[in-house]
């Protein structure tokens, strides 16, 4: 957890400590309990989930989501990885278009484009959603069809 000092600006002998949360951390755990920690190794599974994304597409983000669905405790990680699912999915239907896009338009040299710069959006994106997991927050991709919710 990460704290914060702040002074009391009328006496400077009382320090307060206010403790800082992310999104995970203010919310009830699964048991409705305590609010969620959301520890490293959470954290780690969740950047691989999005971070591998462009290059192995759906296959590591359905294999961490198909493991830890049915656990509460991981509710971090399941989040993340059906989001990842969700925008993979989005690309390879993209990708599916450019491809078949290509084909007419190979003459004006448009359609050869169209499958790198949907390859460069899926770097971008996963790097955002990358580091924003890595620090332990939620993130939703700005386009992504949600098919797994």
């Amino acid at each position: 957890q990460r704290q914060m000092c702040i002074r009391d600006s009328l006496s400077t002998d009382h320090t307060h400590e206010v403790t800082v949360m992310n999104a995970y951390e203010s919310q009830p755990g699964p048991d409705g309990g305590l609010p969620m920690q959301v520890s490293s190794d959470d954290r780690t599974m969740a950047t691989l989930t999005h971070a591998l994304g462009a290059v192995f597409t759906l296959l590591v983000p359905l294999v961490i989501w198909l493991i830890n669905k049915d656990n509460p405790a991981k509710r971090f990680v399941n989040e993340h990885a059906k989001e990842a699912l969700n925008f993979q999915i989005t690309m390879l239907i993209a990708y599916a278009i450019a491809g078949v896009l290509s084909i007419p338009l190979a003459f004006v040299f448009i359609g050869f484009m169209l499958v790198p710069v949907v390859y460069v959006l899926n770097i971008i994106f996963g790097v955002i959603a990358a580091m924003a997991s890595n620090k332990g927050e939620r993130y939703r991709y700005p386009f992504a069809l949600r098919l797994i919710a």
